[in-house]
């Protein structure tokens, strides 16, 4: 995701004026490729060297950073601030005065700058520095002891961006914030490929995503927001997110990044019965309407389906949500990152699924992760996050009981249907009427009108 930056005297942000991309894709192709594929069991190893977590404020800024008000009752934000770097409207246009150079976020990194200025990523308060991207890669810590499961980092071609520079980020437009660059970095790509996604083999999207779209360099600094990115989809704050919560009560948070379909529903209804989860808790389906897959249905369609859900289970038990967040198809470190955001938008417990934010070998289909692997670091981390996992059901409907667990399903003898999600696209496509049993006709309405 090669970022371009310009002079702020030229005032113009021209594509494809960047530092010559083909040689350095084909060199970081090269070196990510060059190392070993590892197994899955090797990946999980490398992730069992945690020790107690610390605090932290936050990337080295010289800016000042708000913390955002936490209402008492409610989760400790990671670090314990909840950060926040929007600037004052007063002081905005000296801050956006004060830059030399501007840079065209992608996609992916105004999802990042988002969540850093609003404080999903709590307690940090810019891009990491080299030392805390190095202790990420290595330990899933920084360097003093804050776990963080993926380091958070912008990169860039340009060559002529210094330590020092103040460059406004914009996006489709939109001034968006300002970096204060302190550090400018050769980041560790096969490394971090091999640490962060358990395997260096560009068969895997992220590891793709590193070598390929991610410039030379990595920027460190202090972020100053100014506008948060103009979206079709609303996405709260965590301290709006919060100011919903019930104080005293367990909120359990439901990831996803699809459609949500009755199987779904059932899975994170019942967690609210679990036996770590308190009497009263609710449930805040928080799905990521970011960047992900290339064959995922697109984000806006993803937000309707679950805007006609909302008003036809009308459930005071659930609460609604949406993260502009960027998935890396991580396994088992993203789901830590994932209950880390969780835990800064007020969440007590999360539903961890079977391979959860999982991938395949895009030439064998092969999964990179076990299926148990992100619930297991999951529960072995999450005393030190302060959070409780709730693993998913495996849930199943059968003639005549309707949705039972897999195992009363077979206990009883019951009879089970099913239905493939290829079975589903093709009775989508095709006019077909979808069983109530696995879709809810309103989440079925706004897919065939997409």
């Amino acid at each position: 995701m090669a970022f371009a930056v310009t002079s702020r005297a030229s005032a113009v942000v021209a594509a494809g004026q960047t530092s010559p991309a083909a040689g350095r894709r084909s060199a970081a192709h090269a070196a990510v490729v060059s190392a070993p594929l590892r197994t899955r069991r090797s990946f999980a190893a490398r992730q069992n060297s945690l020790s107690a977590a610390g605090r932290r404020v936050g990337a080295r800024a010289s800016v000042n950073v708000r913390a955002a008000a936490v209402e008492e009752g409610l989760q400790t934000p990671h670090g314990g601030v909840l950060v926040d770097l929007m600037v004052p409207e007063s002081e905005q246009a000296n801050v956006k005065a004060s830059a030399t150079k501007t840079m065209e976020l992608s996609d992916r990194g105004a999802c990042d700058v988002e969540l850093l200025v609003v404080g999903g990523f709590s307690p940090m308060t810019g891009f990491v520095s080299e030392a805390d991207y190095n202790s990420i890669v290595t330990d899933m810590k920084m360097t003093d002891g804050t776990i963080f499961g993926l380091p958070i980092v912008l990169d860039t071609d340009c060559e002529d961006v210094a330590v020092g520079d103040t460059v406004l980020l914009t996006y489709k437009g939109e001034d968006i914030a300002v970096l204060t660059v302190s550090e400018k970095y050769l980041p560790n790509k096969p490394l971090e490929a091999l640490n962060c996604y358990g395997t260096s083999s560009l068969e895997h999207p992220g590891v793709q995503m590193i070598a390929m779209e991610r410039g030379k360099y990595y920027l460190s600094g202090a972020v100053q927001g100014l506008k948060l990115p103009t979206r079709v989809f609303p996405c709260a704050s965590p301290a709006e997110v919060r100011a919903t919560l019930p104080a005293g009560k367990d909120v359990v948070a439901f990831q996803c990044r699809n459609p949500i379909h009755r199987a779904h529903y059932e899975l994170f209804t019942r967690a609210l019965d679990a036996e770590n989860v308190g009497e009263g808790a609710v449930c805040l389906v928080h799905p990521t309407c970011g960047p992900t897959q290339q064959d995922d249905i697109p984000g806006i369609v993803r937000f309707r389906t679950y805007e006609v859900l909302k008003e036809e289970v009308n459930n005071p038990q659930i609460r609604w949500a949406y993260l502009p967040y960027s998935m890396h198809m991580a396994g088992p470190r993203e789901a830590i990152q994932h209950m880390i955001i969780r835990k800064n938008y007020g969440c007590t417990h999360f539903i961890i699924g079977r391979d959860m934010a999982g991938s395949k070998s895009s030439i064998t289909g092969d999964d990179f992760y076990g299926a148990y692997d992100a619930q297991d670091l999951a529960k072995a981390t999450a005393a030190e996050l302060n959070m409780q996992t709730v693993p998913s059901l495996n849930i199943t409907y059968t003639e005549e009981k309707g949705y039972v667990t897999a195992d009363v399903a077979k206990a009883e003898g019951l009879t089970t249907l099913s239905l493939s999600g290829t079975k589903f696209r093709k009775m989508l496509r095709g006019g077909d009427d979808i069983p109530e049993w696995f879709a809810f006709k309103s989440v079925v309405k706004v897919l065939r009108e997409a």
